[in-house]
């Protein structure tokens, strides 16, 4: 084959990588686009209320009181729905996130083949429920249980947290069993060969040494339970005030934006983008945070 025929199989080929490479660069481009416009529209649907309504009405007050017939005069304060948020954000990790790492340890160091793969379909199936399902069981099932239990109504911070608890459980536990994978073999039997039980394996051996990726794995589930709406919006009670206990109904910035978006106009309307902002900001914060802990492992490493 002369050098022109080897120029002329190979030009093919590299019209066609070409190709490729330049539409994937477009995906990667739109992907990148769809999220600036993201952040642009939601800021810019924000500014109305910060200007007319004032920064100290809606960052540093509690009193949420919107005035449908003359907006600009009404009060958003988003203090109450953004402590819900985090109470029950915190309750559902106090409650899944060691049901998660434990489901994970259990899969990856105890469970015999058989065992492990029933118990990842099963996962596997929780992961693919509708969040409005995981609701109105919390509100048939769960909320009489409670309200039984605690001699109260049955909604508040209790039965949202049962409920992102049991939601954020695929995710955790996906993340954490795959940084269990990855501790390697020799670490283990090393642990073996010096006399140490299984659980002292996994105590002081297995979970040291993937630390890292369960933290990332508690961080993720964390972002999951800040974005729920519909089913803490079921279970919560949507009431406009301080949760002060466990079975305290109160709301949170989903709940809040879902309930009150269809009659709002004007400040209100732009007030519940303020809101829609700060879930925005707290889960650009929960991605640094992934961040910062992937880039000291792998300075680690």
């Amino acid at each position: 084959m002369t050098r022109r025929d080897a120029a002329a199989v190979a030009k093919p080929a590299l019209n066609s990588e070409w190709i490729v490479r330049k539409t994937l660069f477009v995906f990667a481009m739109t992907t990148v686009l769809g999220i600036i416009l993201v952040i642009f529209f939601v800021a810019r649907e924000s500014i109305p209320a910060l200007r007319q309504v004032g920064w100290s009405n809606i960052f540093l007050s509690a009193t949420w009181n919107p005035n449908v017939s003359n907006p600009a005069t009404g009060h958003y304060g988003l203090l109450v729905p953004l402590a819900g948020t985090l109470a029950a954000t915190l309750g559902g990790i106090i409650i899944g996130g060691p049901l998660a790492i434990g489901t994970a340890i259990f899969l990856t160091q105890i469970a015999p083949p058989r065992t492990g793969k029933l118990v990842v379909r099963g996962i596997e199936l929780l992961a693919g429920i509708p969040s409005v399902i995981f609701g109105w069981i919390g509100l048939v099932v769960l909320v009489p249980m409670l309200a039984r239990v605690t001699n109260t109504q049955g909604y508040g911070i209790l039965a949202a947290s049962f409920i992102l608890g049991i939601m954020i459980i695929p995710t955790v536990t996906t993340i954490a069993k795959d940084a269990l994978e990855t501790v390697p073999e020799e670490y283990k039997q090393a642990s073996f060969g010096m006399g140490a039980t299984r659980w002292q394996t996994i105590y002081k051996v297995i979970l040291p040494s993937a630390k890292e990726g369960l933290l990332v794995a508690l961080i993720l589930g964390i972002g999951r339970a800040i974005g729920e709406t519909m089913a803490v919006q079921l279970v919560i009670g949507n009431a406009r005030q301080f949760p002060n206990s466990l079975t305290s109904v109160t709301s949170t910035l989903t709940s809040r934006i879902v309930t009150d978006m269809g009659e709002s106009t004007g400040a209100f309307r732009s007030a519940l983008f303020v809101q829609g902002l700060v879930l925005l900001i707290m889960a650009m914060v929960i991605i640094l945070l992934i961040r910062l802990v992937t880039r000291k492992t792998v300075k680690a490493a």
